[in-house]
């Protein structure tokens, strides 16, 4: 197994890409890390003795994070991102993962290494934390604004093979973002995708109100892109700035300060529950390897949550069954 990695995206590449590398590359000698950028910085960071299973690509560019996604997939041809995805698109790799630019990660994804033959739209799915400890992938969490039903099929067939492959999910429950838990509830598109979530082959629970999302009531969340970016992000807000606020009560005087330290090691708990670091990537599911996204603040521990999510997408052999996937349209025809 090869994965190719960007070594120089992220707020704080190459250092916490190397320094993740390295972290994975002791942990799983059956993988191969790739990794794509400027030498000279990637050998700083590795240090004297350099894993047997890292190697390093030299790139001469870099795509920015305020770079114009498809403008810079076309033009910064020597990249570290666009050298990973060339990587696999000839079959020298069978993943990449960047923390760099996701919008030119989802076009380098489209236009080098290709849709999967019958998906017409791959989906970005994140990992999120969930009260319960258990976590909740939502899918589309923003690759594409706009949907149809069929799409909103696809991503619940491609979620439950990742969710049960990749997570470990037993028999994931898979439900729809909507505005109310009734049939019937929504606009036109989770109107017309509900009933053909309920024919699909998985275990579909029904419509999911936000509020719920985060007390575990499904496995799988279903929505469209923009819905789902904007869910994502105003979480992340809201989490952010509880976090903030309760360090400033426990900091106003010293009988709060003497109440924080008893609290210390339960709030630290609370807190590695909710961060991002211990949850890996975000995969693009439904291209021709594995995409993995990975925080653009990774640090090295982020880095090699990432791989180890990216490793078991290769150990399960998810790409093979998402062929059922794009198949599901001519299956109901056969059975009609």
């Amino acid at each position: 197994m090869k994965l190719a990695i960007d070594a120089m995206g992220g707020d704080y590449a190459p250092e916490a890409v190397v320094t993740g590398a390295i972290l994975a590359a002791s942990e799983y000698p059956d993988l191969t890390l790739l990794l794509t950028g400027n030498e000279s910085q990637i050998r700083q960071y590795l240090g004297h003795s350099v894993p047997d299973n890292i190697e390093i690509i030299h790139t001469s560019e870099v795509i920015e994070a305020v770079d114009e996604p498809v403008r810079a997939v076309r033009r910064k041809k020597d990249s570290s991102m666009v050298v990973a995805a060339n990587l696999v698109k000839e079959g020298r790799a069978d993943g990449i993962l960047s923390a760099g630019n996701t919008g030119a990660l989802m076009t380098a994804s489209l236009l080098i290494i290709g849709r999967l033959e019958g998906i017409e739209r791959p989906a970005l799915a994140t990992l999120w934390p969930t009260f319960d400890g258990r976590g909740v992938l939502v899918l589309d969490a923003g690759a594409n604004m706009d949907a149809t039903p069929e799409h909103l099929l696809q991503y619940a067939y491609m979620g439950h093979v990742y969710s049960q492959d990749v997570l470990l999910v037993e028999k994931p429950r898979i439900g729809l973002l909507n505005v109310g838990t009734e049939p019937g509830k929504g606009n036109q598109l989770t109107k017309t995708a509900f009933p053909m979530l309920a024919e699909g082959d998985f275990r579909f629970i029904g419509n999911v109100e936000a509020r719920d999302v985060m007390n575990g009531v499904c496995d799988v969340l279903v929505c469209d892109g923009f819905v789902g970016n904007a869910m994502l992000k105003l979480a992340e807000g809201i989490g952010l700035g509880l976090f903030g606020a309760l360090k400033d009560v426990l900091l106003q005087n010293w009988m709060s300060k003497a109440a924080s330290l008893v609290l210390k090691p339960g709030l630290l708990k609370f807190k590695k529950t909710f961060d991002y670091k211990e949850y890996g990537g975000a995969p693009l599911l439904g291209v021709k390897g594995v995409v993995m996204k990975a925080h653009g603040s990774s640090n090295a521990r982020a880095i090699q949550m990432a791989i180890h999510q990216a490793r078991q997408f290769m150990l399960r052999d998810v790409l093979s069954q998402f062929v059922k996937v794009a198949g599901y349209k001519e299956h109901k025809m056969c059975n009609e």
